[in-house]
């Protein structure tokens, strides 16, 4: 039998061992370039380039033609209007339509599109293209899914002096770009050093900004203009206002004067709904609102100074932080005060001082936001101090709902777009609340924390998805909320127009009832006014005889009692003294029997007697009770 051993051994340890170590680089090959051979590439667009695993069975190949790819993007809104003319304003389109229907070819054209009309009508009749088949799965999902919100983009201040992120403005035909107002709102905290530029963010590149906005002073306020998006407002810590043109570059096309703009920084700018989309109006915290078209931005066009005596004058004026426009009420405005107090305007009216309409008492502090709800705009959000509220413009003395006290101070808020009782605020904690007041009335829906520094600015996206936080240090967080909570919920609109009516009509109610309290109380303290001055009408004399009349009836009653009651001692002590040597009369043997008549006499004596010694101490009315018994 054959004995085999093998010998093993490990492959590492076969050859020489590995040993690494730095070397410095070296070039193995340089080929430098041949401009003759550029001319031999063609360009491929698209490229294309395919991976198969399997072998090629056919002997030939056919390739189809190259189809160079463009993407476009289609923004289909309300048609047949003209550039000039606003949809929404219900004037224009009604003065449009009278000339239109004037014109001699509108009834051929009418006759002649009717049986086009006639025959889409039918077939949508006869079948509904856009029908939802599932739409009562997908609501009822909707509500199974918990609030919540994901962070998707985070855009921080480029420069390395943080400055707040003030004021942040969607562009209003596409999402993917926001513009961002950069400035430090501290007193006295600017640095030399400190950056007065703002920026437009494109999302799909936020590492770097689209566009550097340079004004000549820090931005407190930015908007785009909704009919044209290439041209935005400002409002800048100095007081002046500044527009830009996108196509023109980062400096702004045209700056007003300092002398005719505003004292204080612009904490608000709105675009207003004109045909030429060229005029807007401000506020700031020196007491004016006023009125700017920017094809001529040198001067306002008109000035209202927000005293709310009426008066007119500035040194009365209270200062504004916050603006509210809702273009379905061209003329109405509103506007928010350092002093916690909402001013409703009216920009029609006939004398400025008419313009003040009326004033809500609304927070201790001022009033950081303000919005009108953008389904029932009767009823507008207030955000200030710890709490934010809900107010109707017909109740003017208490707002009709309101949120708790937070611990933290709340910083802004605003509406969601298309869900009517849902809103949101932001806190000086960093935190993001979600309010669903159908779902919730006393805590939030979801409360996020954002981040640690106090959040400052909040707006969100025309489609309600998407919002945006900016912080103190500069940061802008971009949140996806929910489905549930941008999602229009069945019946919501008439659940939420039925809460704002019974909360409206029960403070109508309570203001009727404090009413009437104060006119009483008023009554009262008007009579005792009038009490106290029909007192102090007394001449110094008769205040003088009053007293001494007061005085000597005093002194005469005095005297009368104590004369009353030394009387009664003397009748008390004749009436002891005649009882006794009564007592003691010698009717002994031999003296005779007293008469009946003496006896009537003694015994009605005794009586008047115990009357009178009842107020004897009790001592001696033993004593006189056992000397009677003794004399029985």
């Amino acid at each position: 039998m054959e004995i085999i051993y093998a010998y093993t051994r490990k492959r590492s340890e076969f050859g020489r061992p590995c040993s690494f170590s730095d070397w410095p680089a070296k070039v193995t090959l340089d080929i430098p370039p041949e401009p003759s051979l550029a001319d031999d590439f063609i360009l491929r667009n698209p490229v294309c380039s395919s991976v198969q695993h399997g072998s090629d069975m056919s002997e030939h190949e056919v390739n189809t033609e190259n189809v160079t790819v463009e993407s476009r993007g289609v923004n289909h809104v309300e048609g047949g209007w003209p550039k000039d003319l606003n949809p929404q304003d219900v004037e224009q389109t009604a003065r449009f339509r009278k000339r239109v229907e004037k014109d001699e070819h509108f009834v051929n054209t009418v006759v002649h599109l009717g049986p086009l009309m006639e025959h889409c009508v039918r077939q949508n009749n006869a079948i509904d293209i856009y029908e939802e088949y599932f739409e009562e799965e997908e609501v009822a999902e909707a509500e199974d899914e918990p609030p919540s919100a994901k962070t998707i983009n985070v855009i921080r201040d480029p420069n390395l002096t943080k400055r707040t992120a003030a004021h942040l403005s969607w562009h209003p035909n596409t999402c993917k770009k926001l513009a961002v107002a950069y400035s430090s709102l501290e007193f006295q905290q600017n640095m030399k050093d400190m950056s007065f530029d703002s920026y437009i963010w494109d999302l799909e590149n936020p590492s770097k900004p689209e566009l550097v906005l340079k004004p000549s002073s820090p931005l407190v306020s930015l908007e785009y203009n909704p009919k044209d998006s290439h041209v935005l407002v400002g409002g800048c810590y100095n007081g002046q206002m500044a527009y830009w043109d996108t196509r023109k570059g980062g400096l702004p096309v045209e700056v007003s004067a300092v002398e005719l703009s505003h004292r204080d920084p612009v904490y608000g700018t709105i675009w207003l709904q004109s045909k030429a989309g060229t005029e807007c109006f401000s506020a700031s915290t020196d007491g004016q609102v006023l009125w700017w078209d920017i094809r001529k931005l040198s001067e306002p066009t008109e000035t209202l100074i927000l005293d709310i005596t009426r008066k007119g004058l500035l040194e009365n004026a209270l200062g504004a932080v916050t603006l509210e426009f809702e273009p379905t009420m061209p003329t109405k405005f509103m506007v928010g005060t350092e002093q916690g107090i909402v001013i409703a305007c009216n920009r029609k009216a006939k004398t400025p001082l008419e313009k003040i309409t009326s004033t809500y008492c609304s927070h201790h502090g001022p009033v950081y936001a303000l919005a009108r709800n953008p389904f029932y705009p009767k009823n507008f959000l207030t955000v200030g101090d710890w709490t934010a509220r809900i107010w109707s413009e017909e109740s003017k003395e208490s707002s009709v709902m309101w949120t708790k006290y937070h611990l933290s101070y709340l910083t802004d808020g605003c509406w969601s777009p298309v869900r009517p009782a849902v809103f949101f605020t932001t806190r000086s904690d960093g935190t993001l609340d979600v309010w669903d007041f159908l779902f919730k009335q006393k805590d939030p829906s979801l409360s996020l924390k954002v981040c640690d520094e106090p959040l400052s600015s909040l707006r969100l996206q025309d489609n309600g998805c998407v919002v945006g936080c900016g912080s103190k240090l500069g940061t802008v967080t971009l949140l996806e909320i929910s489905s549930g909570l941008c999602t229009l919920q069945r019946n919501e609109k008439n659940l939420v127009n039925a809460m704002f009516e019974r909360e409206t009509k029960r403070e109508k109610i309570l203001e009727a009832r404090h009413r009437e309290m104060r006119l009483k109380e008023r009554a009262r303290s008007e009579a005792r006014l009038a009490e106290a001055e029909s007192t102090l009408e007394e001449s110094p004399q008769e205040v003088l005889k009053r007293a001494r009349r007061e005085f000597f009836e005093v002194i005469e009653a005095e005297r009368t009692r104590a004369e009353t009651k030394h009387l009664r001692g003397k009748v008390q002590g004749m009436g002891r003294t005649g009882s006794r040597h009564r007592d003691f009369l010698p009717w002994g043997r031999g003296q005779g029997s007293p008469s009946a008549f003496q006896v009537k006499d003694r015994v009605g004596e005794e009586v008047a007697a115990e009357g009178e010694e009842s107020q004897l101490p009790k001592g001696k009315e033993e004593e006189e009770e056992q000397e009677e018994k003794d004399a029985a």
